[in-house]
């Protein structure tokens, strides 16, 4: 049963998830706080019909030679019949359109801007699963950090499929509603679903779900961008200052350039010199600046009290 068009979940017929009207389902389509609200309940949604033909074909052409000349990945969760490469901001100006993706966009910083200033772009990465591909074990993106767990969520990762999404060449795997368990990272309760997608949709789903690559039983290859937010305040997965130096990132859109971490994360993370990075981009040097305060509202109103306090002197 389709989720919308162009999106469907293969179910497990041993367990079916809660039925959901059509007239929910058209409304759920771009509805973003359906789309939160689903993402928060169930630990993932998918967005059908997100991102224009003509931009999944643009980026299907524009990775096309590098996935030729790309080696297959080494180590079992990689997967050897994998191939993958990041800093896809340089290799496609199509890229901006998915990483920058309004809807997306409001429905990751209305989760993750529970916990933080501001959002960072965690990744950016094309995926093609060949045939005869093992299945990823099952995992939850989360555990690359060593914070406590259950508590907040970490990261949203955005899945957008360049070739069609099925159960036999290698969709997604999503244990639904494995983000209110605790455990291991592989533990998991029921079966799995396969997020069966047309290239344009979106999957999401939270750091904190349970989920992995499906194996390809088919002959032909399936390819993906993944996409990936994280707190403002986390070590990104993917370096973006040595993928985007500032001799990039300058020519980026401010907006972009602030994704991938050209801003301070209040109060005063990510500066350089006491100053926003952004600096980089106006001049060569770094030597002789003045240490700026970048310091949240309430505690920069609790500072000027302070200091105001100080310089009144001692009261009579």
């Amino acid at each position: 049963r389709s989720l919308a068009p162009g999106a469907s979940i293969r179910r497990a017929p041993s367990r079916l998830l809660p039925l959901v009207s059509q007239r929910e389902e058209r409304d759920m389509a771009h509805d973003p706080a359906l789309l939160t609200a689903r993402l928060l309940s169930e630990g993932y949604c998918i967005i059908p019909g997100a991102c224009s033909s003509e931009t999944i074909r643009a980026l299907d052409g524009d990775f096309a030679p590098r996935f030729a000349t790309t080696p297959f990945c080494e180590g079992g969760f990689y997967g050897a019949r994998t191939k993958r490469f990041g800093a896809l901001l340089r290799r496609s100006a199509h890229m901006d359109a998915l990483v920058r993706h309004p809807l997306v966009l409001r429905i990751v910083e209305t989760v993750l801007g529970q916990y933080c200033e501001r959002i960072l772009l965690n990744l950016t990465q094309a995926v093609e699963l060949h045939p005869r591909a093992l299945a990823q074990i099952p995992h939850r993106d989360q555990d690359i950090w060593g914070g406590p767990k259950g508590t907040i969520e970490y990261q949203i990762n955005v899945i957008w499929p360049l070739t069609a999404f099925t159960a036999a060449n290698g969709a997604t795997m999503l244990w639904p509603r494995s983000h209110r368990r605790s455990g291991a990272s592989t533990d998991h309760d029921g079966p799995a679903i396969a997020a069966e997608m047309e290239p344009g949709s979106a999957l999401l789903f939270l750091g904190s779900t349970l989920h992995g690559g499906g194996a390809n039983r088919t002959d032909d290859v399936r390819r993906a961008v993944i996409v990936g937010y994280c707190l403002g305040w986390l070590r990104s997965f993917e370096n973006q200052y040595l993928v985007y130096p500032p001799e990039i990132a300058r020519d980026f859109d401010p907006d972009l350039a602030a994704l991938v971490g050209y801003t301070q994360h209040r109060p005063n993370l990510g500066n350089v010199e006491g100053q926003c990075p952004s600096i980089l981009f106006e001049r060569d040097s770094i030597d002789n600046m003045a240490a700026i305060d970048s310091l949240a509202p309430s505690q920069a109103a609790m500072l000027a009290d302070y200091v105001a306090q100080q310089k009144a002197g001692p009261a009579d």
